[in-house]
Order: structure tokens, then sequence, then C-alpha cells
């Protein structure tokens, strides 16, 4: 996608530069800081470090251009690898910064050993956590609903190199199983670690119910166009600031944008009856009183994951407002779902990933 294309979208094309320079700068900083102080700590020193600054430092950037370029079952097992060491990194932060505020007041025996052995575990459970998929029920009352309607949410699916088909017919598989009306997908169903192609979406044709789907920030950083060319000829119908009837209820969805005033400027386009029941399908939990202004009785989004990676939800909290699980705003519910898969590192940690089961009862 240009950055003419993104720009339309949210995306500057100074925004996009700088995020770019600062991730770099930012993900090489770290790797020195981390590594050179856990060497100390070891009593490890000389040019080894150096090396394995720069082996994990430019890993991760090799590693998304060649599985875009030249995706193999190599580039695969080095992709994942790759970000795998982007979460334990963050461990390693964490952890260290511990260390050195404990240091200053106690002498730490085997610091550097703690440290390792600290990390090594929460790896190992992160990793373990983030294979699992829950089912979270979820009853919101609606009025003017004729007779009760099942909805399944998926969010931030993140199809790509981790999360495979095999991963997407365990979700689908599971979610079949509930049984529902209706599915609806609000965003993020690609991951852009591996190119789009129609047979990613296989899985979704084995739903009987109807499918809608809107667009998160990872879909218009592959191109909205090209996404929605492969969904195309699939069971998925896309919703493209649209408002649609299911029955006597009304589906809303509205493309993801990161300009500010986007979802309250599409909702004042669209024409919403405000007497009938109406579910709002928006990737970011952000708009929240325009859409109750609208009168959206249920506001549904994910994008957060739930921080994922505990402690990192206090950090997505400094940003969004609401980050997981169900909102009562005045008559209006909004539900925040933590993700049904994971983004960059295959972990969850104080997160799962979700199936969502709402039940729509009239009251």
């Amino acid at each position: 996608m240009s950055t003419q294309d993104l720009e339309g979208y949210g995306f500057s094309r100074i925004k996009i530069v700088v995020f770019g320079l600062l991730f770099i700068l930012g993900y090489g900083g770290l790797n020195s800081i981390i590594v050179l102080r856990l060497g100390g700590l070891l009593g490890v020193g000389g040019q080894i470090l150096y090396l394995w600054i720069g082996v994990v430092s430019l890993s991760l950037p090799v590693a998304m251009y060649v599985e875009r370029i030249h995706p193999n079952s190599v580039s695969r097992v080095f992709y994942t690898i790759s970000t795998l060491w982007m979460g334990v990194l963050f461990f390693f932060v964490c952890t260290l910064s511990i260390y050195e505020v404990v240091s200053s007041f106690y002498t730490v025996a085997y610091g550097g050993v703690s440290i390792l052995l600290v990390v090594s575990v929460l790896s190992i459970i992160s990793v373990m956590n983030a294979i699992g998929i829950d089912v979270k029920a979820v009853d919101v009352p609606v009025g003017n609903l004729e007779k009760d309607v099942s909805i399944v949410q998926l969010s931030d699916i993140h199809l790509g190199t981790i999360r495979n088909s095999a991963f997407l017919r365990r979700v689908v598989e599971k979610a079949k199983g509930l049984d529902p009306d209706v599915v609806l997908i609000t965003g993020d169903l690609i991951d852009g670690s591996a190119r789009v192609h129609e047979k990613m979406f296989d899985e979704f044709d084995r739903f009987e119910a109807p499918v809608y789907f809107v667009t998160g920030n990872h879909e218009v950083y592959e191109g909205i166009e090209e996404v929605y060319s492969k969904l195309s000829d699939t069971k998925i119908r896309v919703l493209r600031n649209d408002c649609i009837d299911y029955e006597d209820l009304q589906i809303i969805g509205v493309e993801y944008s990161e300009n500010n005033g986007h979802l309250r400027e599409r909702l004042e386009e669209l024409v919403i009856d405000e007497a009938k029941p109406s579910v709002l399908m928006y990737h970011s939990p952000v708009g929240v009183m325009a859409a109750k202004r609208a009168g959206i009785d249920l506001q549904l989004a994910g994008h957060t994951h739930a921080g994922q990676v505990f402690p990192f939800n206090y950090l997505v909290r400094l940003v969004f407002k609401h980050i997981a699980g169900r909102y009562d705003v005045g008559s209006m519910v909004l539900y925040v779902s933590p993700g049904t898969g994971t983004w960059g590192p295959y972990m969850r940690l104080g997160s799962r990933n979700e199936i969502t089961q709402i039940a729509l009862k009239g009251k």
C-alpha cells in the first residue's frame, strides 16, 4: 500500500517514517542495554555480546522482509523465533528494572541467573497460555427485539505466519459449536506477516450463519483493496460504512481509520433507525459517546488485545479508556474483545484468546 493510500486512513507520511525510525532505534537500543547489562551480571563480555546484539536487533526486520518476499518453512521458523524474542525482551526489561531497584537497597545473590530463570518461566507460561482459546458468554438486553439473537464475535485473529489455517480451523470449530445466528469479525482478521491469499479464509465457509467483517489497522497496512479483493469470493461479507438489516436487527459496520472523529462522521452519514435494535462493529474501542448518541444498543470492538502480555496492559490503559470486557454506557453496552489471536510474539500473560458468545435478549 502506498503512503498516499495510508494517508487516507489517517496514517500520514511523516507518522509512518517516524514510527519506523523510532521502532528500529528503540528496538536496537533496548537490545543493547539488556544484553550488555545481563552479560555484566553473568560475567560474560567481549565480542560475543555485540554479535548477539546485532543478531537479535536485526532478526525481526529481516524475518519480516523475508517472510513477505520469499516465504518458506525456514522463514516461518525464523519469523516465529524473532517475534518470540521480542516478547522475551519485554520480560527482560521488566525483570531487570525490578532487579535494579531492589539491588540498590539489598545485595541480590546470583542476580543474573535469577533474572534468566524468571524470564524463562514467564516466557514458557506465556507461550502455553497463548495456545488455548476461551469462550466468554455475555448477555445483553435490547429493547424492541422480537426474538433473541445469538452472536459470535471474533476479533484480532491475525491470520498470517504464526496464526495460520490450523489455528483458524480450531477457532471455527469452536465457534460453530456455539450455534450462532450471526458471526461478526471486528477487524485485524489478517496479520500482514504473510501475503494474503483466498485460501486463507476457506474455513469460514463452514459457518452456516452469515459472517460480517469490518477492517482493522492491519488490513490498512496490508492494503484495503487487496484484502477486499481476496474476500470477494468468500462467505465473509464486508461492511464498508454500511447499515444492513439482519431480521429485525440493524448491523452497522464502519471501516477503521486513525482519523479523530471518523466514527462519529460515518455514523452521522448513515441512516440508522433508532427505534430498531442495532449493533455497531468498529475495530477500535473509541467513539463511544458518538455511538450512544446515534442510538446504538451494542458496540463491538477489539484492537487492544487486553494488553496481551502483563504488564503491558498498564501502558495500553494510558491510550484507551476501555481495554477489555463489558462496559455499560447508559443504555448502551460496549464490549471490547481481548482478541481471538495474538499479534507479534506467540504469547499471552494476564489475558486469554477469546471467542465471545453474545446473547441479545429482548427486554
